[in-house]
């Protein structure tokens, strides 16, 4: 069987020959193809991916439009699908590389996943996009409660690439300009879900990677739009009679008071800010924007109206979180994750 690997960089000359070193152990196979694809400013991640000895055949694509999606997209154009059983797509910015955990992704896809991901347990201040939006929202929507549904390690089946490749010429433009940025991954699981079973891998110790704070206003409007879009084709599933509640793993660190702060005069600043009182707890407002587009509102339009309810969201994550327990802030999104379910499918949302 054979398996090709997509890395979409920018700017990782520190990092690129790790985890190009990496997946090549876990390919084991001269026969496979490590397509690397670069928006770098400078040509030094191209180098380095250039330098670094392999068995994997090793094929540099630069210059590529920027946007992770795009490149991802450029590459996928780029590969003979016919030739790989499975293809591994890998965070360039990764600091620990295990070949191991890229091994167990394309062996999950081999045994007949359509897709599968990566699932490392996040420190508590971290993945609120995932923690409080994608995750409880595929869940509701799709069946599918995968706990890191944005990770950037995953494998996906030839034919959900294909799928994929399909899909993407028939999104609304403004969806797909999102598909070509961090709404990728999304855009990634949701298309490979509608084909077959989707696999988490299980780690045991956070990854460590480049911190996604900084870049959250752009992740978020263009990850959402994607989520809102393709969720909102789908029938919400009903919770399953006597499931317990959705197993969620925060990983304890102390955040210096005064680094907190500034998290939150950050989130504060990106705006717009709610105007008055707030009187729906979250996460009714999420399950709004999706009844919304449900009922025809665009998803970037939609994503656009959640986001100040998001940011009041993550900011209040934030300054209660300092002071709970770990299994306090876990049991914290099992039952703002079951509120979610419970207001998605209820068509005027769970007003309580």
């Amino acid at each position: 069987m054979n398996a090709a690997v997509i890395l979409p960089s920018r700017n990782e000359p520190a990092t690129i020959t790790a985890v190009t070193t990496a997946v090549d152990t876990a390919l084991g196979d001269p026969s496979a193809v490590i397509m690397h694809a670069d928006s770098s400013d400078s040509p030094d991640t191209a180098e380095r991916f250039t330098a670094t000895n392999t068995r994997a055949v090793k094929v540099p694509l630069t210059g590529l439009v920027r946007g992770k999606g795009a490149q991802i997209l450029a590459a996928a154009r780029r590969l003979d699908l016919t030739g790989a059983d499975a293809v591994l797509i890998a965070d360039t910015d990764t600091r620990n590389p295990d070949p191991t955990v890229y091994a167990a992704l394309l062996q999950r896809v081999r045994a007949g996943a359509a897709f599968a991901i990566a699932d490392y347990p996040r420190h508590w201040d971290e993945a609120n996009l995932t923690n409080h939006l994608a995750r409880p929202l595929i869940a509701a929507t799709t069946g599918h409660d995968v706990p890191q549904p944005l990770a950037g390690d995953l494998a996906v089946s030839r034919d959900a690439l294909t799928a994929v490749l399909h899909a993407v010429g028939t999104l609304p433009p403004a969806v797909s300009a999102c598909v070509d940025g961090y709404g990728i991954d999304a855009f990634l699981l949701l298309t490979a879900a509608k084909l077959g079973r989707i696999a988490s891998v299980r780690l045991d110790t956070p990854k460590q990677h480049a911190g996604s704070f900084p870049h959250l206003p752009a992740i978020y409007h263009q990850a959402v739009p994607v989520l809102l879009h393709l969720t909102a084709t789908g029938v919400p599933h009903p919770v399953p009679p006597g499931s317990g509640p959705a197993l969620y793993r925060a990983a304890d660190r102390d955040i210096e008071a005064a680094r907190l702060q500034c998290m939150c005069a950050t989130l504060d600043s990106f705006g717009p800010c709610l105007g008055g009182y707030d009187e729906h707890r979250w996460p009714q407002a999420a399950a709004d924007a999706w009844h919304a587009v449900t009922a025809g509102t665009s998803a970037p339009g939609a994503a656009r109206r959640l986001w100040p309810h998001y940011v009041r969201r993550v900011i209040d994550w934030l300054i209660s979180g300092q002071h709970a327990a770990t299994r306090q802030r876990a049991e914290a999104l099992a039952v703002a994750h079951a509120r979610l379910h419970t207001a998605v499918l209820t068509f005027t949302g769970a007003r309580r």
